[in-house]
């Protein structure tokens, strides 16, 4: 029995106490009876995400609204009620950030995932919340474009990107998520629809409106339709392998290869134990000779692309030959597939930790030039409380990314804040991509400046004056209280 549903019915006829059956019911009239589910047929997906310290929640009910008219329903009777919403994507945040609140509601977006239009004159998709990254890549490929986002999931919708700002390995060179949002299409709590933004490459009339809801994880907006810049698709990338006796040569090389002009695609930092992990996990050999696979303890990957193969090939050589003068032990050119074997190994160093017992996960930003300084501080930390910390990160934007090890929540909490806490002293942030939602939100209230807090909390209560979206992710606040009948309110 959750949340007082006794049942594995849809929508109607639920024996519920108090409000709720009758919430239910105008949920169904919005959506459709067979578009909401309770009880049984909520699945275990819907209440959580992959945040590795978040306690799943199952929800009072998942809605699935088909149109930006059934969503607008939905938060109309949810801020009548005031009833808890979480939306959801494809799930795969790490933050909590999509784990619905006790008595809530979840909003899926998984029946409004269709491209809308892919427009080639103006460079612009516009597409649903629910559409996957893999989805519009494989519709966009044909036409010689791609959307540049790739956060190393695939499967992630781009709803979820935009809330949370998704970055990944390709923000070296074309930045992370906002700057290829160009509008949207939300609904504010009280089921007004809102938009902002199109297919104009630039906008100065009043507040940017796009911009502030990107990133704000659902607590400000459900959006509904994502206006996203598109681009010419290289057609040949080479990608160079770099092993290092140290992470600090690793770390001290990246502004080097940025300041050369090559213009990375990728430019990432692994070090030795998450190498091994993760490539043992997708079953490639990179054919490194022993010698140097013992010694080595960081490597350096770097994809580069370009329009014409004999440009691309000098580029490799000149980087090449720049690794070597930094320090590295050796330079490998990949073949095409140990190259997109490696890079599927990377992606895949999150479920490589988690299969191996991690116990947390940190994607802290600093400055790019700080990253040295910083890495220094995390074996510092490390070594203060007995933990092991191994992991990787976009080394060309600063982005680090750790997986923490250590059993007991009390000295782990006192580690995680200890990273935070240094990153922000070298002019960083707590997250660079993965988002606060309510996993790192109190590291984020205790050590943010707290007149930027009451900021961000009055910008809430202007746009969520219930405070039914999301409660409890980025910022504090209890969740509403759950269905209220009329007398109630």
């Amino acid at each position: 029995m959750v949340g007082g549903i006794s049942d594995g019915s849809r929508g109607k006829g639920l024996d519920v106490p108090g409000g709720q059956a009758d919430v239910i019911e105008r949920f169904a009239a919005v959506v459709g009876a067979d578009h909401v589910l309770t009880g049984e047929a909520i699945k275990d997906d819907y209440t959580r995400d992959e945040a590795l310290t978040a306690t799943p929640q199952r929800p009072l009910a998942v809605v699935l609204p088909a149109t930006t008219e059934e969503v607008a329903g939905v938060l109309r009777v949810a801020h009548e009620h005031r009833v808890p919403v979480t939306a959801r994507g494809a799930g795969t945040g790490m933050s909590g950030a999509c784990i619905p609140v006790p008595g809530g509601i979840v909003v899926s977006f998984e029946r409004m995932s269709s491209i809308l239009e892919i427009d080639t004159e103006n460079f612009v998709a516009v597409v649903e919340p629910g559409v996957r990254l893999e989805q519009l890549d494989a519709a966009l490929a044909p036409l010689g474009l791609v959307y540049p986002v790739y956060p190393g999931e695939y499967s992630a919708s781009l709803g979820g990107n935009v809330n949370t700002n998704a970055g990944g390995m390709r923000a070296v060179k074309y930045g992370v998520t906002r700057h290829h949002v160009l509008g949207l299409e939300a609904v504010l709590p009280t089921g007004e629809v809102i938009r902002c933004g199109g297919k104009i490459v630039k906008v100065s009339t009043g507040y940017d409106l796009t911009q502030l809801i990107i990133g704000s994880e659902g607590t400000l907006a459900l959006v509904t339709k994502a206006y996203l810049k598109l681009y010419p698709r290289a057609p040949h990338q080479s990608t160079v392998l770099a092993p290092f006796a140290t992470l600090d040569q690793v770390t001290r090389a990246v502004p080097e290869i940025v300041r050369s002009g090559v213009g990375p695609l990728i430019l990432e930092y692994i070090d030795m134990l998450t190498m091994a992990a993760a490539t043992a996990h997708v079953g490639i050999d990179l054919g490194i000779p022993d010698e140097v696979r013992e010694s080595a303890l960081a490597y350096l990957v770097v994809a580069l692309e370009s329009t014409h193969e004999d440009r691309l090939e000098q580029d490799t050589q000149a980087l090449a030959a720049q690794l070597t003068g930094l320090g590295a032990m050796d330079v490998y050119v990949l073949p095409p597939g140990a190259a997109a074997g490696l890079i599927d190994a990377r992606e895949k160093a999150f479920w490589v930790a988690k299969a191996n017992g991690a116990d947390d996960i940190i994607d802290v930003v600093v400055p790019r030039a700080a990253v040295p300084a910083y890495m220094e501080r995390v074996s510092q930390i490390a070594a203060e409380h007995s933990a092991w910390i191994a992991g990787c990160g976009h080394a060309g934007d600063g982005n680090v990314h750790m997986a923490v090890f250590q059993k007991d929540p009390e000295v782990r909490s006192r580690i995680m804040r200890a990273l935070f806490e240094a990153g922000m002293e070298l002019g960083g942030a707590i997250s660079g991509e993965h988002g606060l939602g309510t996993e790192k939100a109190g590291y984020f209230l205790e050590l943010e400046d707290p007149a930027k807090v009451a900021l961000m909390q009055r910008i809430k209560a202007a746009f969520d004056p219930h405070g039914i979206l999301n409660p409890g992710t980025i910022l504090p606040g209890l969740a509403p209280a759950g269905p209220t009948t009329t007398e109630e309110r």
